[in-house]
């Protein structure tokens, strides 16, 4: 079941400044896709879907486990953290754990996933297959090679393609007792996406020509000649890897190597970062066809795939740079579309060989104005009729952070009683409201007509910002 999402983005300048167009929607969809109320969104149908279509009808024997398919490191954090909150919310007796490699910043220090799972990362697997635990967030793990018998469902909202869809999607193949079927809500990619995919590898594949494993010596060549890494240091590296190796035994190395690539040239950068990508999507592929191994080919890929997440872009002109300071996000809707079993043809395919080539160059801007650029963008994602009440649930949403971050309410909450802190709360709560103009007034025009949703909307941030402080030691918290 695919879910469509829709936006709307407002302008925040007075002015209309100009931005590279294809860049500019790049980062416009990255930022709507990974606003904190797009997530907490799209969380919220994840545990609805979950309880209501899995567990409550009993999938695999009421075993069923999910997996949430993240883009990022950082979504996968912020999907966690909003799943564990809906959780708690619905008051479920389910837990959620991540999993993602290295560390990730989250409040100014770097964290693991076992500093957020609270068990070390070797345990994952063991504890998904027990209860409480339910749903698996990952980012770039578990999507292939994973064999777990229960896992029913997978929320997928990250952009899958050719094999990558196949292999993530498949981690729902395994059969159990009582797993009469398998269910995927997808975010991110289009019913005729998966089944193009599919259609390469359900029947006998043919490679329509060959692939020249001596074009790897070339791209080594090239790689050799920039001096971004030596011999010495790719089998350190590599040895360290392959004896488990922690991650701060790791870094010194590869963080020696990002520094020689930035200070190449930017055209040398492009040349570098091209050839590494493409030889190890050329090695992945040949190392599943090739009767023979060459251990240096072997080496070098597990080498690069470890170093190119830390080579940022060459570093050109970034023409769409400043956008998201000049737009808000004004309204968000996520819609179920139909639901589809995708049937596949009964036939061969045919697939083309990897390209062992780089693309070398910097794209010329597209240079449009802001105004444009949304109009386009809201033509693509935002094609729907909106209303007010989509500007108004999301500033409903987002008032118990608004009103978290007031001065005079924290005070409260920390020296004074629970009334005085909730009518600090009351305070902030309509000054956010009236704070936003557009979405504002049309909340305070509701709130002010309807006593009762005035009361719900101040009741719903007081009792989510506000925590009760402990009672003195010594003290009864109840009240005679």
């Amino acid at each position: 079941m695919p879910i469509q999402s829709y936006y709307h983005i407002t302008k925040t300048v007075e002015n209309d400044p100009m931005f590279d167009r294809k860049r500019a929607q790049k980062k416009l969809r990255l930022f709507v896709e990974s606003n904190n109320y797009a997530i907490k969104q799209k969380a919220a149908i994840i545990v609805e879907h979950f309880h209501s279509d899995v567990i409550s009808k009993g999938k695999v024997g009421g075993k069923a486990r999910a997996m949430v398919v993240t883009s990022s490191i950082q979504r996968a954090i912020e999907y966690y953290y909003a799943i564990t909150e809906n959780l708690k919310t619905r008051k479920s007796p389910y837990k959620a754990i991540i999993a993602y490699s290295g560390e990730k910043s989250v409040g100014g220090r770097d964290v693991k996933e076992s500093d957020i799972n609270g068990f070390p990362s070797s345990q994952i697997e063991k504890k998904f297959k027990a209860d409480p635990y339910r749903i698996l967030v990952v980012a770039d793990k578990f999507q292939t090679g994973f064999d777990e018998p229960l896992l029913h469902t997978m929320y997928v909202d990250k952009t899958l393609s050719d094999i990558a869809a196949v292999q993530t999607l498949s981690r729902l193949n395994r059969a159990a007792p009582q797993k009469n079927d398998t269910f995927i809500l997808d975010f991110a990619n289009s019913v005729e996406d998966i089944r193009d995919a599919f259609s390469r590898y359900y029947k006998t594949t043919i490679l329509s020509a060959e692939t020249d494993p001596n074009k790897l010596n070339d791209l080594i060549n090239t790689l050799t000649e920039l001096q971004v890494y030596t011999d010495v240091q790719v089998h350190e590296l590599v040895e360290l890897y392959l004896g488990n190796a922690e991650r701060d035994k790791l870094d010194p190395i590869l963080d020696i190597c990002r520094q020689s690539y930035m200070d190449l040239e930017v055209e040398e950068q492009i040349l570098f970062k091209s050839s590494a990508k493409t030889f190890v999507r050329t090695y992945n592929f040949l190392a599943a066809t090739l009767p023979y191994g060459s251990v240096e080919w072997e080496m070098l890929s597990i080498f690069l795939t470890l170093l190119i997440p830390k080579l940022p872009s060459p570093r050109g002109d970034d023409l769409s740079e400043g956008i998201l300071e000049t737009v808000d996000l004004e309204s968000y809707r996520a819609e179920a579309q139909t639901m589809v079993s995708i049937a596949l043809e009964d036939e061969d395919a045919e697939i083309d060989p990897i390209p062992v080539q780089t693309d070398v160059g910097i794209a010329v801007p597209e240079m449009d104005y802001l105004t444009s650029i949304l109009a386009t963008f809201h033509d693509l994602f935002g094609n729907i009729e909106w209303t007010d009440e989509d500007k108004v649930r999301r500033q409903i949403a987002e008032l118990p952070d608004i009103v978290n971050r007031d001065e005079a309410y924290q005070n409260a909450k920390k020296n004074s009683d629970a009334q005085n802190a909730r009518d600090e709360s009351d305070r902030a709560s309509m000054e956010a409201i009236i704070g936003t103009m557009s979405a504002g007034i049309e909340l305070y025009k509701h709130i002010s007509s309807n006593p009762s949703l005035k009361k719900w909307v101040l009741d719903m941030v007081f009792n989510t910002t506000y925590d009760a402080p402990l009672p003195p030691d010594g003290e009864s918290s109840s009240q005679e």
